[in-house]
C-alpha cells in the first residue's frame, strides 16, 4: 500500500525534482564562501533558552527584542497558555509587530508520525489546528519532530512510511501557509541521524521539504558533522545552535548539558562554514535547556547568547 500511495504522488515528486536534486549535492565546505564574504546568517532566540524563568509569552518576546534579536522561535504550549489566560491572537500579533520580531518557527509536539492510527489522526488534527493558529500571528514554520516515536522502547518506523506521513503534513502546510520542518532528534528511535531526515526529504520530492538540524542532536545521535553539507542549502533554513562540554559521551549527554555556542567542543566554526550561504541566510536559533542559565536574569542570558553567536560567525 505504501508503494501505491507513493506512486500516486509522482506528480508532486516531479514538481519538487529540482529541490530534491539540489539536496543531493556533494559537500561544499571546501568551496563555501568565507564567513567574511557576507553575513549569511540571521540570529534567532528559541524561547527554550529562557523558559526556565517562567516569563510568559509576551514577556519572552519583549526580552528577545530588547536583547537585540529580530527573529524568534516560540513554543506552542506557551502561546496557548497565554490565550487561555485571557490573551488574544490580535494582541499577540500587534506585540510581535511592534517589537519588530519575525516568528520564524514554532515548537510543538503533535504525534503525526506514530503507528497507532487513532493517535496519529488526533495528532494530525492537533497539528492542523496549531498551524491555523500560528498563521494568524505570521509564524512561517512549525517543527515536526518524531514525538511519540522517540522512546527507547518505540518500534522503528520504515523511512518510506515516515516519508508518506511527512507528505501528509506538507500538504497541510500548503493549505495553512505554515511549513512543517522535519526535525532530527538524536535521542529518538526514529529520525535520529542526518541520513534519516535526508532520506525522507529527498524521497518526498516535495518542493517545501525542509530539515531542522541541531548541533546537540548531531552529536547525541552519532552523526558526523561532515555529513551536514550533504543536506544542502535548499533544505536548511533554520539551524538550532548550541554547544556541549568535553568529557560526556553521546550516550550520556542530556538536554541540560547544552551550553552557549563557542563554550564547548562542538566543531561549530566548520559547521557554520558548511551551511553559510550569503544569498540565502540561514537562521541560527539558540536553543538551550540549561538549568544554570535559568537561574540568571533572562535578558542577560539572551544578550550573552546573541553575543556568542555573533562571535562565532565573525571572520
Amino acid at each position: 500500500m505504501i508503494n501505491s500511495t507513493l506512486d500516486r504522488r509522482q506528480a508532486l515528486k516531479m514538481a519538487g525534482l529540482t529541490a530534491g536534486a539540489a539536496l543531493l549535492k556533494l559537500p561544499a565546505a571546501a568551496k563555501a564562501a568565507p564567513l567574511s564574504a557576507a553575513p549569511g546568517f540571521r540570529y534567532s532566540l528559541n524561547m527554550s533558552t529562557i523558559s526556565g524563568q517562567k516569563l510568559g509569552f509576551i514577556k519572552e518576546l519583549e526580552v528577545a527584542s530588547k536583547a537585540g534579536f529580530r527573529s524568534v522561535e516560540i513554543w506552542i504550549d506557551t502561546f496557548q497558555r497565554y490565550l487561555k489566560e485571557g490573551g488574544s491572537v490580535v494582541t499577540a500579533k500587534k506585540v510581535i509587530d511592534d517589537l519588530g520580531l519575525e516568528v520564524e518557527n514554532a515548537i510543538g509536539f503533535a504525534k503525526w508520525i506514530v503507528d497507532d492510527e487513532a493517535v496519529r489522526k488526533a495528532g494530525l488534527d492537533q497539528l492542523k489546528n496549531e498551524m491555523e493558529l500560528l498563521a494568524k500571528i505570521g509564524c512561517k514554520r512549525v517543527a515536526a519532530p518524531p514525538f511519540g516515536a522517540n522512546s527507547s522502547s518505540a518500534s522503528s518506523i520504515d523511512l518510506r512510511v515516515v516519508t508518506e506521513r511527512y507528505l501528509t503534513i506538507l500538504e497541510m502546510g500548503e493549505q495553512t501557509g505554515v511549513l512543517p520542518i522535519l526535525e532530527m532528534w538524536g535521542s529518538s528511535k526514529n529520525l535520529r541521524k542526518i541520513s534519516d531526515v535526508l532520506y525522507v526529504v529527498t524521497e518526498s520530492g516535495h518542493k517545501n521539504a525542509r530539515v531542522l538540524l541541531d548541533s546537540f542532536h548531531i552529536f547525541k545521535g552519532g552523526s558526523s558533522f561532515d555529513s551536514v553539507p550533504f543536506v544542502g542549502t535548499p533544505a536548511i533554513e533554520i539551524f538550532h545552535i548550541n554547544d556541549y562540554p568535553e568529557g560526556i559521551s553521546p550516550e550520556k549527554i542530556a538536554e541540560p548539558d547544552r551550553i552557549y555556542p563557542g563554550d564547548g567542543i562542538a566543531p561549530l566554526r566548520t559547521l557554520l562554514q558548511s551551511i553559510h550561504h550569503p544569498d540565502k541566510p540561514v537562521i541560527l536559533s539558540l536553543e538551550l535547556f540549561n538549568p544554570h542559565y535559568y537561574q540568571q536574569d533572562a535578558l542577560l542570558v539572551a544578550k550573552t547568547g546573541l553575543a556568542k553567536m555573533k562571535a562565532l560567525t565573525k571572520p
